[in-house]
């Protein structure tokens, strides 16, 4: 049996992987010249599946959890030192909602927010503590992701084309393109996020940490080297490459106000891309024919790729059905082109 992935960024790679485990011989098509090039390449790297569930549905903290051995065990990436969230004095009631609406918690005072992150000594007075969340470097994740699909006998890249030239037929097509399926999804929006790179020497945290803020909430995450990786802005516009100076400084703002170290901070990178969503910014996995659809992850890829991956596994290997994210159709433009017989039994099997 033969499956072509088509796209390699986070969810093609990991779709890749789980279908190569189960003996099929894949071929990986990107037009990009390499994989991670994409959306991927600037992602926050926090596998944090409580934390998310502030302003996201149960479903991505269950899905996300089947994230947490994936990374850290199979891929061997990431690090789980859990996730820090904290709010500046004045905004404690932020921290109190944060824990209303999340769970999986320590809750810590401020001698114990300065165990776990001794720089933020003295600097906040309260904070909540999830300890089996982890977090990467998204770039080396693809990287490493990359080398375990290089050393299977039955995976293929093809870089730098579509696929239209390949000669072989594929017995079923992943399509895992992100944005660009929108020619085949048009319910898929764009979520612009921007982020930066800081380096700095003065500073060391162990783990994520989350600032609530009304207005600018923020998350830093080490990356090794005195880098830090801080994220992200969360813009309803589909402007790809461009890095706003109101975003840089607010960012910044929000980074300094975390630790006033950040405000000498070397500037290392800015970026920005369109993160894939439907409007309930749920994923889906979609079946047309010998087609499978992975898209809508919003923010959540590194999240919730490996669990959409293993169903895309099941579906193709054991014929496998998961309602949960087969049958989210509650944003019924993302069923545009669909037969219509699929669309009926999709309906019927969630009552909608």
């Amino acid at each position: 049996m033969l499956a072509r992935v088509i796209g390699a960024g986070v969810a093609g790679l990991c779709a890749a992987h789980a279908l190569a485990r189960k003996g099929v011989d894949v071929e990986i098509v990107e037009r990009e010249q390499g994989p991670g090039l994409g959306c991927s390449r600037f992602a926050g790297g926090m596998i944090a599946p409580w934390c998310e569930l502030e302003n996201a549905e149960p479903l991505v903290a269950t899905l996300g959890e089947e994230a947490l051995d994936f990374w850290s065990r199979d891929i061997g990436v990431a690090t789980v030192a859990g996730s820090l969230v904290v709010a500046p004095r004045r905004e404690r009631a932020e921290l109190f909602d944060f824990a209303r609406r999340t769970s999986q918690f320590e809750t810590l005072n401020g001698e114990g927010v300065a165990a776990l992150e001794p720089d933020l000594a003295g600097r906040f007075e309260a904070g909540l503590f999830f300890p089996k969340e982890a977090h990467l470097d998204p770039r080396a994740a693809m990287a490493a992701l990359t080398r375990r699909l290089a050393q299977m006998p039955n995976v293929i890249f093809h870089f730098g084309q579509d696929g239209a030239g390949l000669a072989t037929i594929p017995d079923w097509t992943v399509d895992c393109r992100g944005l660009s399926a929108r020619d085949a999804l048009p319910g898929l929006r764009g979520v612009k996020g921007e982020m930066l790179i800081l380096r700095s020497e003065e500073i060391s945290f162990s783990r994520p940490v989350r600032m609530l803020h009304p207005r600018r909430p923020v998350y830093v995450v080490p990356r090794g080297a005195g880098a830090f990786m801080v994220g992200a802005t969360m813009i309803e516009n589909e402007e790809r490459a461009r890095v706003t100076a109101r975003s840089v400084v607010e960012l910044v703002n929000s980074a300094f106000a975390i630790h006033p170290a950040f405000a000498e901070a070397e500037i290392v990178e800015t970026g920005s891309d369109l993160r894939p969503a439907f409007v309930d910014n749920l994923p889906r996995l979609l079946k047309r024919d010998r087609t499978l659809y992975i898209n809508g992850l919003y923010r959540h890829g590194f999240l919730l790729a490996p669990a959409l991956a293993r169903r895309v596994g099941e579906v193709v290997v054991n014929d496998g059905y998961f309602p949960e994210v087969m049958d989210a159709h509650s944003n019924q433009r993302a069923t545009a082109g669909r037969p219509r017989h699929d669309i009926a039994n999709a309906a019927a099997g969630t009552g909608v």
